[in-house]
């Protein structure tokens, strides 16, 4: 892996430190430098059921993030939360992504977003091995985003072990000569379709009350 990344900059430690607590997740952004690790960070605070963003946040990732939270307050009985749903009438959800001096936009922060709010109503951690990527809709749907390759390849220098991807990205990972063999053999690539796909991938040890979902078909 090194041969293609060049000399390791980070490791699984750096992860661990930044998502040892709920509410942080780790998700992946495409620059015009390449592929980069992308922290959600969500937290309340006393507030009136108000949504702060944070972080210098274009049109389309602060929809994205209200699209998150529309999710997990619908969701709130299922994913068994419904007590700390209840609590954000009487307190604001402050999200915010770091570098706030770097402009950041686009719907590909989409499940991040809702994976860093279950963690928070849940109040645990997320697996501090993971990072994903994903456009959400407020159905539920995981849609395809761009820059996979660059994406991946941030992935294995942070040291991540597993990624969570759009089902319809998968044909970007398996495409010849796209992402090297040594990253993709570093990482197990799981495709997920649906939300409800992502919060079990991520949170394991936790049983939801979820309909039955299909599984996203590789």
């Amino acid at each position: 892996v090194e041969g293609v990344l060049g000399p390791v900059r980070y490791d699984g430690r750096d992860l661990a430190d930044r998502l040892a607590v709920p509410g942080v997740v780790a998700g992946l952004a495409w620059t015009p430098a390449g592929g980069e690790m992308m922290f959600v960070e969500c937290a309340t605070v006393a507030g009136r059921g108000q949504v702060i963003l944070t972080g210098a946040l274009g049109d389309v990732l602060k929809e994205s993030a209200q699209i998150a939270l529309s999710w997990v307050r619908r969701h709130a009985k299922a994913l068994k939360v419904e007590a700390a749903v209840a609590q954000l009438a009487t307190s604001d959800v402050h999200i915010h992504l770091p570098h706030g001096a770097v402009p950041k936009d686009g719907p590909s922060a989409g499940i991040t977003l809702a994976v860093a709010l279950v963690s928070l109503m849940m109040g645990v951690e997320c697996p501090a091995d993971v990072a994903m990527t994903g456009e959400l809709t407020l159905q539920g749907h995981v849609l395809p985003v761009g820059g996979i390759k660059e994406k991946l390849l941030a992935a294995a220098r942070w040291g991540a072990r597993r990624v969570l991807l759009p089902a319809r990205n998968m044909a970007d990972v398996r495409q010849p000569g796209e992402v090297p063999a040594s990253v993709t053999e570093a990482l197990t690539i799981t495709p997920v379709a649906r939300m409800e796909e992502v919060v079990r991938m991520v949170f394991k040890d936790n049983h939801f009350d979820f309909d039955d979902v299909p599984r996203a078909k590789l």
